[in-house]
Order: C-alpha cells, then sequence, then structure tokens
C-alpha cells in the first residue's frame, strides 16, 4: 500500500520559494513539468494488483458476478516469450477481486518479470489471441472485405496492426447464474472490430470456445454502417447491451487551440488546419509530411494525421477497388465506395447482444469526436462522454426519453451538451490536486438519431476523385502537381467535399443571436457532426488533455460517484489561455463527480494525482501513472489502468492499481489541509460579506504561521468583483514602512490591480517574533477580513 505524502523538495531560498508558491500557484507552468504540489496524492489508497508484460498497456478491466477480473493484454512487445507477445484477451484465474485480499504486487524487477503477466492473486489465464482461428474460417480480430479476403493481405497504410490491440471487455451473460455467455471486446484499430467469444464458467475456470466466436465488423448489419473505426473503451448498458466507443482521432478539422472563425476572419487555415479535412486525400496519412514540405519553418502538425492511416483499409472493407498494391502506398485516388467520415466518431450500441447476429447502431445524436468512453446513468437518458486527445471536450447527451422505451433506436431523439469549467480563477490560483473543476453545460443543438443520419448520408458518395478537384491541373495528366494544388486549395480555405468553414461561423452566429432551438434547418446538422469545432465556437471548454476512462458502478443512484481519468495534465490544460490554465501533472489525475438529482454533475474533485515527469523511481514506482480505463467496481473500488509514458519509473511496465477511497462518511476529502470550511465556500463569498483572504504556504496548505523560509501567499477573493481593484493590509505592531517591505513589489504578486481571486507575495521572514492581526481591505469599498499570524522562531 502506498502512502504519499508531501515530498520535502522544494528549494529553501527566497527566490526559489516565490517560484513555486506564487508564480507556479498563480499562472500556469507552460515549461516542463516541475515539482507540483501534491503531486502526487491520493485520497484514499492505492495498491498495485497487476503489472502487465513489456510494451503492453494495461486495458479492458471488467469484473463477472463471480467476481473474475478480465483485462485486455494490448499491443505487448514480439520480443517477449510466448503467449505474452501477442496481444490476446485474458482473466485473472483462482481469485476473486471482489472479496479476496491481496498483498500488493511489488515492481518487476527481473528480466523475466517484466516480459510476462504479473498479478498479486491467482494467476493471468489467456483465453485468445490476435490471429486465433475463429468461427467461419476467420482470424480473430481481422477485418475482410465483402468477399471474404483479409484485409491483411493489402497494402495501405496502417493505424496499428490488425488483432494486435484488444482493448474493452463487458460479459453478456445468457443464463442467471451468469456462468455462461458472451465477452464482446473491442479492437482499436482501422478498420474497427468487435468480437463475441461464447464463454463458459465451469470447475472453477472460464473456457472459450473459439469456433463460436465472431468478428462483428465482418457480419452484414455492421458493415452495413460503414464499419467502425479504432474501438477503444466501452460499457455494458443499462438495458443489457454492449457499449462500443469510435476512438476516431482524425476528426479534428482543427489543430490543437484553432478555431473555425479565426480561420474564416484571417482568410487562410494556414498553421490551423486539423486532419479532417484531408480525409479524403490520396494517401491521406502523409499530409503532415506535405505540410511540412510545403511550408517549411512555418509548418505545422495537423492534429489526428496519424489517425489517418488505415483509411485505404476501410475503402477496401466497403468495397472498393484496390489500388497501389505493387509494395508501395502511393497516391492514386480510390473511387468510391470511401469512407464517409461523418459515419465514425460515435457510441455503438450492439442490440440482441445474444441473438446470431447482434444488431449495431450508432448514436449520431450523442455527437462526433474520438470518444474514449460513454458511461450512461441509472435513468437511461443522460450519457457522459470522454474524448482522448490533445484539446478536447467534455460532454453529455440527455435523450428526450428513456433510450430503451424508443420501439426503434433511430427515433432517440435529445440534446448535446458540451462542458464548460467556470472557476477559472480558483484552479488557476491552486495546484491541479487542491481544486476541484466547476461546470456548466452548455447545449449545442437538438435532433433525432433518424435526422442525424440523413444529414450524415448528404456525403456518402465523396471520395479521393473529388479531393482531387480542387486542383486547377489534372490529375490524370500530371497527379503530383494536381495532388500539391489540392493540398494547398484545402488547407487555406478548406475542404468543399465537406461542412464548410463559413457554414459553422453561420451556425455560431445563429447560436449566439437566436438560442440552440432556433438554428435554420441546413445548419442543424453542425453540432452533431462537427461537435468540436462547434462548441469551441460557443465558449464550451475544449482544452481537456487525453480524458479517458469513465465510468460509475452499475446502477448508480444520485449522492454515488462518476470517475473519470485525465492521463496528462499539460499542453491546452496548462497553457496561458482559456478556461484551463493549471499546473503541469505529467503523470494524470483521476477525478470524480458526485452524481446529483437529475443525473446531472457539476463538479469534477481531484482524488488522485499522478507524479511530475522529473519525479525520481523512488517516487513514480509506486504512483498512478497516465490512467487510461477505470471501472468502477460494486463496493466502491476503483480499477485503475495504465498507459504509462515511464518517464523515471525503474521499470518498462504499465500496472493496474486498485484504488480505494478514503471516505469520512460524507463523501468529503478527509485529507484535511486546514481549511475553514470547503474551498467551494472560499471561492463564492457572501453578497453581504464579499472578501475572503487567507495565508497560504507553497504548497497551497492554509496556515496561520509562515513556513522556515517566511514566504506566503496571501490568497484573496472578492465576491464583488467588477473591474481589477487593489488591497491595503495593515497588521498589529507593524508600521506602513514595514509592511511594504514584506508585500512583493512584483506587479503579478502586488496589492494593485487584482483579479476577483488573485494572489498577494509576502515575506515575512524578517517580522520578529510573535503574534499579528493583519487586516485586509478592498480599497474604496467596505469590506475587509482580518487574519491571525503567529510568526515563531525558526
Amino acid at each position: 500500500m502506498v502512502d504519499f505524502t508531501r515530498r520535502n523538495l522544494m528549494a529553501t531560498s527566497v527566490a526559489a520559494a516565490l517560484g513555486a508558491s506564487v508564480a507556479g500557484v498563480a499562472s500556469a507552468q507552460t515549461n516542463e513539468d516541475e515539482d507540483t504540489p501534491m503531486a502526487p496524492s491520493v485520497d484514499g489508497t492505492i495498491e498495485r494488483f497487476a503489472t502487465t508484460a513489456l510494451g503492453a498497456e494495461v486495458t479492458g478491466p471488467e469484473v463477472t458476478a463471480n467476481g473474475t477480473l478480465f483485462f485486455s493484454l494490448q499491443h505487448p512487445s514480439r520480443q517477449n516469450a510466448a503467449p505474452y507477445n501477442k496481444g490476446g484477451i485474458g482473466y485473472v484465474g483462482g481469485y476473486d477481486i471482489t472479496s479476496d485480499g491481496f498483498d500488493e504486487l511489488g515492481v518487476p524487477s527481473t528480466d523475466e518479470q517484466q516480459g510476462e503477466v504479473r498479478v498479486a492473486g491467482g494467476e493471468y489465464v489467456v483465453l485468445a489471441q490476435e490471429g486465433d482461428n475463429i468461427g467461419d474460417d476467420e482470424d480473430l480480430g481481422y477485418p475482410v472485405t465483402p468477399s471474404g479476403v483479409s484485409l491483411d493481405e493489402y497494402e495501405g497504410s496502417r493505424y496499428t496492426n490488425l488483432g494486435n490491440n484488444p482493448d474493452c471487455n463487458r460479459f453478456v451473460a445468457t443464463n442467471d447464474a451468469e456462468t455462461e455467455g458472451y465477452l464482446f471486446t473491442n479492437f482499436e484499430q482501422s478498420p474497427g472490430d468487435v468480437s463475441r467469444i461464447p464463454l463458459t464458467w465451469d470447475d472453477d475456470e472460464w473456457s472459450a470456445d473459439l469456433d463460436g466466436a465472431m468478428n462483428l465488423a465482418n457480419t452484414e448489419a455492421l458493415r452495413n454502417l460503414g464499419g467502425t473505426r479504432v474501438n477503444c473503451y466501452g460499457d455494458l448498458s443499462p438495458w443489457g447491451t454492449y457499449l462500443s466507443a469510435e476512438e476516431e482521432y482524425s476528426h479534428p478539422r482543427l489543430s490543437l487551440t484553432a478555431t473555425t472563425s479565426e480561420i474564416v476572419e484571417s482568410g487562410s487555415g494556414v498553421g490551423l488546419r486539423g486532419a479532417a479535412q484531408f480525409y479524403n486525400r490520396p494517401n491521406p496519412a502523409d499530409i503532415a509530411s506535405a505540410v511540412e514540405e510545403y511550408y517549411g519553418d512555418d509548418a505545422w502538425y495537423p492534429q489526428g494525421a496519424f489517425a489517418l492511416g488505415g483509411l485505404e483499409l476501410q475503402a477496401y472493407y466497403l468495397g472498393a477497388d484496390a489500388v497501389d498494391q505493387d509494395g508501395e502506398n502511393t497516391t492514386t485516388p480510390i473511387e468510391s465506395p470511401y469512407p464517409n467520415p461523418y459515419r465514425y466518431g460515435y457510441i455503438v450500441d450492439f442490440r440482441n447482444p445474444t441473438a446470431d447476429t447482434p444488431e449495431p447502431m450508432k448514436y449520431y445524436v450523442g455527437g462526433r469526436a474520438s470518444w474514449e468512453c460513454p458511461d450512461v446513468q441509472a435513468d437511461e437518458k443522460t450519457m457522459y462522454l470522454s474524448s482522448d486527445g490533445d484539446n478536447k471536450g467534455f460532454y453529455k447527451f440527455v435523450a428526450n426519453e428513456p433510450i430503451p422505451s424508443y420501439d426503434d433506436p433511430m427515433d432517440v431523439g435529445g440534446t448535446l451538451h458540451a462542458a464548460n469549467v467556470t472557476n477559472e480563477a480558483a484552479a488557476k490560483a491552486n495546484p491541479p490536486g487542491k481544486i476541484a473543476l466547476e461546470l456548466d453545460w452548455i447545449p449545442l443543438g437538438s435532433a433525432t438519431n433518424r435526422e442525424v443520419e440523413s444529414w450524415i448520408a448528404e456525403y456518402d458518395d465523396i471520395d479521393q476523385v473529388d479531393y482531387l478537384a480542387h486542383a486547377d491541373t489534372d490529375w490524370g495528366e500530371d497527379l503530383e502537381t494536381a495532388l500539391e494544388e489540392a493540398d494547398k486549395e484545402v488547407i487555406e480555405n478548406g475542404n468543399e467535399d465537406y461542412i464548410l468553414d463559413e457554414a459553422i461561423v453561420e451556425w455560431a452566429e445563429q447560436y449566439e443571436n437566436r438560442g440552440p432551438d432556433q438554428i435554420d434547418e441546413d445548419l442543424r446538422r453542425v453540432p452533431f457532426l462537427e461537435t468540436r469545432a462547434a462548441a469551441k465556437e460557443v465558449g464550451a471548454t475544449v482544452e481537456f488533455r487525453k480524458s479517458e476512462g469513465i465510468d460509475s458502478a452499475d446502477g448508480a443512484e444520485p449522492g454515488e460517484y462518476i470517475y473519470v481519468g485525465i492521463s496528462e495534465i499539460n499542453d491546452g490544460m496548462t497553457d496561458d489561455a482559456g478556461d484551463l490554465q493549471l499546473d503541469r501533472v505529467d503523470g494524470g489525475m483521476v477525478y470524480r463527480a458526485e452524481i446529483e438529482a437529475d443525473y446531472d454533475i457539476s463538479t469534477l474533485e481531484p482524488v488522485i494525482v499522478g507524479p511530475d515527469a522529473t519525479d525520481p523511481a523512488a517516487v513514480a514506482d509506486d504512483a498512478l501513472l497516465n490512467v487510461d480505463n477505470v471501472f468502477v467496481m460494486d463496493d466502491g473500488r476503483v480499477l485503475c489502468c495504465e498507459d504509462a509514458d515511464q518517464f523515471r519509473r525503474s521499470y518498462p511496465n504499465d500496472c493496474l492499481y486498485v484504488y480505494t477511497p478514503d471516505e469520512d462518511g460524507n463523501g468529503e476529502d478527509d485529507r484535511g489541509d486546514g481549511n475553514d470550511g470547503t474551498d467551494e465556500d472560499f471561492y463564492d463569498p457572501p453578497a453581504d460579506d464579499p472578501l475572503n483572504a487567507r495565508f497560504r504556504d507553497c504548497c497551497a496548505n492554509t496556515v496561520g504561521s509562515p513556513p522556515d523560509n517566511g514566504i506566503l501567499n496571501l490568497n484573496v477573493v472578492y465576491g464583488s468583483f467588477e473591474k481589477p481593484y487593489d488591497v491595503e493590509i495593515t497588521a498589529t505592531g507593524l508600521s506602513a514602512e514595514e509592511i511594504d517591505d514584506i508585500v512583493y513589489a512584483d506587479p503579478d504578486f502586488d496589492r494593485t490591480g487584482l483579479d476577483r481571486t488573485d494572489i498577494v507575495g509576502m515575506d515575512v521572514s524578517g517580522v520578529p517574533v510573535g503574534e499579528y492581526e493583519f487586516t485586509v481591505s478592498v480599497v474604496g469599498e467596505d469590506a475587509s477580513e482580518t487574519l491571525s499570524l503567529e510568526v515563531t522562531d525558526a
């Protein structure tokens, strides 16, 4: 069991202390991941239960009724000994994770330990692996063309190796004892796949019927939907069906912080375009190198370009004639049928999961993104959605009626929302592990599944030949010149084959002037097909970095929790713009949100903070690093899986930790930082007493006496804030001149021009020993606060 306490690594000089306590807290870190307060820390305990084999991630945790833990072996090193050298699906045999205790697993210290899957109780048993022969003489995880040819036989770019990336697992029982059923497993690749394997529990072990197993990608029902791309995590719905999330990383039409209005106003997309605009480009995955060639020092990486890999195989999966099969992927255009980008990036529901062939459908009305995972609430109407990658949003779909009540799932209707973080100032003034993120939900639009599908269908016949129509040169005469001309036209003015920049801006203007329910009919599609771009235009917080697993216990009711893993706190979450300007935590964090009476959530509170990238092995070895999937068990414990960058760990393996919350009976954070009341109270003072103030040390702990180096932050919140204000500071026994010597003269940390929530830097190292009453007053206003401070002999 890991007992994290704050490391005593802070520099002792005044300059170093100022940098850590004032600069590091008052504004976001934009350089390397330094010594962030409370990184790492845990509100409760984490215990290492498993380490996976070298090169692999821990993915797809699932716990069955008899306490069996399943998880996948995703993309392990080919150098590992069998069976740990191929993607696999397995379970922990001889152990009940719901009731059996365990001694925490030690770190893998030998080559043998690092090359295998290790568990703290029982043993890891591989049930099925990449390429295993299954029903209809297919290979597990390998989609085929309509004529039955394995796509692995074709030339073309790859997103990942087929079959090597099993991810989510969910078990659908077929008997009351839940000893028989089907295991559904995602494959994170393009084309995507979901396998269904019959399982039976007998003599205290599970057996898999591979002859009865299916690649659902190869069913006519799923192919008719266009198939899937990059099936990542998922869940079991409250109505008993399997939900699979498409992590369509190539969906961004905008790179990082860019907005569509910025492109329209500047008249060019140079430096701003994302991967989605090149979806139907010949050899689409090569766009990043083409941009570098065209623009040299002004080049940028079109966000999501790597995920354009595999689109040729997706076209062949749909039945397109293959091109460039001579060992080289060139730029000969692929003609229709070609993948329609607006058909990917959704939550897929496999209805009738135990039928001979499940019936897939997609929740188009839930928006389009690189979905890591859905979490559907017990009301059967509310679905929370996390989107993986850089500068992404956090979303909620609320159906008009319980989803199972619709006779036809295409009639499901409701409203898509995007989250907006509202306590920017408070989050900016505190370490990430100290402050909860407060959320408002912005409605983006309402529609039915059938309406959105009809809009998507308008783009079905577009192919790579259409992309080349952006060029002046006839591609049949000079393909290389035509492709460069088309690329530059799309970069500068947009891809005319898909939703135009101007349409998104016009939608946003109508939204601002009329509201989301009074949009012109031809623009209603925008928030559902271009979800991220639309959310940016209306002020949602599209800054989250690698928002990963999201889960709550099955049947969770109001008062219980939803857990959200953020794999890294950096990039858009730590820059100097937007709603999130946090200190970096490259090791990531786990938040939780209390489910409210209407199944809404309004606060994300931190419960696990990962390490800094610079932390030594003594710290990083036992900390949760780059959380990915999370799974909430019925007893409230949370399985936390890693997709780790390793940083300074002493071993190269990813881990699975069991998190046990530290509750004090009412769900409040029990760390005990010395605050009077909650941070929410502090940052929301009442109208009749609008000023709050407190002294804080370098680690953002509220204190009544200064630390040894004498450096303090005076944390001030003025609830009646309308414009920058000044404060006056006095203290019993200290003259005005002595106060001037104490308060920093740096304009970023002095007493003038303060924001609603701000910090005044103070150095009391020269103040005589004694007890003092400091009074803080807003200049020109009837607002003051008195604080006690005891200066002791260090």
